[in-house]
């Protein structure tokens, strides 16, 4: 068999790197991408920013307290699509198997060596430098036989660097590491896990496959596999979109029914604009609602047929009207179609739900 070559690129605190780039009054300072309001979230975190104690997702006010010397400046998507277009021209002159996860990391199959570099490290080495070359922000990158590993590896040499896990180092690197930094478990499932006594590889490496899916139902293959660094999956890069989704956090709570359902007609407007754009249409509406002390929910209804613009309001605003009255004032809203597909002729026509 062909031992893949997989590398994982992950641009280096992309957003905020764009606007040190972009404004040289920024660099060498902590910067935040978001808004400094009091329901503002940070969106990024400059490598200054992080190195005292702030985070993306972390309230804005939480990060101010952290870091007094710390510089907002709103988010520029625009900029940000238009420089990853750029990267991703780069990485198509090495493979046509690439597999974007968001706007700042993909996954590149380079076991066909279209330049002659010999080696995927070398492959990354040069991706890397022309990322550096023609957009002025630094790339790391993960070097492996397969995509989990490759993700393992990016994180390893941050900022600017680049790391191998080869088949026979594999075994003794995941062991060592904390099952909280595998890509897959998140917050929740890591506490579950430290509960069951698995806190590294390790760890997850010495329990059996009915033990893990008696706790884990059918993610317990997959922690399984990667626990003995198996990951069968292809970089994928036609891989279809599963959802798309808008949200907004207030200024103030909201505690009217009226109230939330104006805020909640920009959010749907934002999503199916994207849905026009790209000829799509969905058949699961999922409503979010994060309330003033930080408690979420959801809501969500799918249908048979894949739903017009006039359907996605009345579903959205009867997701809303399942949680009213509150007994806390509402912080965001979010508003996801998903079971997405594209428009077929059948589809141009009026189509209902049951109620």
């Amino acid at each position: 068999m062909v031992l893949r070559k997989v590398i994982h690129v992950d641009m280096d605190a992309f957003y905020a790197s764009v606007e040190q780039r972009d404004n040289p009054d920024l660099r060498g300072r902590p910067v935040a991408v978001g808004h400094a309001a009091k329901r503002g979230v940070v969106a990024a975190a400059s490598y200054e920013a992080r190195a005292l104690g702030v985070r993306s997702a972390m309230p804005s006010t939480t990060a101010m307290r952290r870091c007094a010397e710390l510089v907002f400046v709103p988010p520029r998507f625009e900029v940000y699509r238009a420089v990853s277009r750029q990267i991703h021209t780069i990485l198509s002159h090495y493979t046509a198997l690439i597999e974007p996860l968001s706007l700042d990391e993909a996954y590149l199959d380079v076991t066909q060596d279209l330049r002659g570099l010999l080696t995927a490290s070398a492959t990354a080495k040069q991706i890397r430098a022309r990322i550096l070359r023609e957009t002025g922000l630094t790339a790391s990158a993960g070097i492996s036989y397969n995509k989990f590993l490759a993700k393992l590896a990016s994180s390893q040499r941050k900022p600017n660097g680049q790391f191998v896990i080869t088949p026979r180092h594999d075994p003794a690197f995941v062991e060592t590491l904390p099952v909280k930094k595998f890509h897959g478990v998140g917050p929740a499932t890591a506490a579950k896990m430290e509960a069951l006594g698995i806190e590294t590889g390790a760890d997850l490496k010495e329990r059996s496959l009915p033990f893990l899916q008696q706790h884990f139902g059918k993610s317990g293959l997959w922690y399984y596999q990667i626990a003995r660094g198996i990951d069968k999956r292809a970089v994928e890069p036609d891989r279809p979109r599963k959802s798309i989704g808008a949200e907004d956090t207030f200024a103030a709570d909201i505690v009217e029914l009226d109230a939330s359902l104006a805020e909640l007609k920009p959010l749907i407007a934002k999503v199916w604009g994207y849905c026009e754009g790209k000829g799509i249409r969905g058949r699961t509406v999922t409503l979010k609602v994060k309330f003033a002390d930080f408690q979420q929910i959801t809501r969500s209804r799918t249908v048979a047929m894949p739903i017009e613009l006039r359907d996605f309001e009345e579903l959205a605003a009867d997701l809303l009207r399942s949680v009213f009255p509150v007994r806390k004032g509402i912080r965001l809203l979010g508003i996801t179609l998903s079971s997405l597909g594209d428009v077929s002729p059948s589809d141009q026509r009026q189509l209902r739900f049951e109620v």
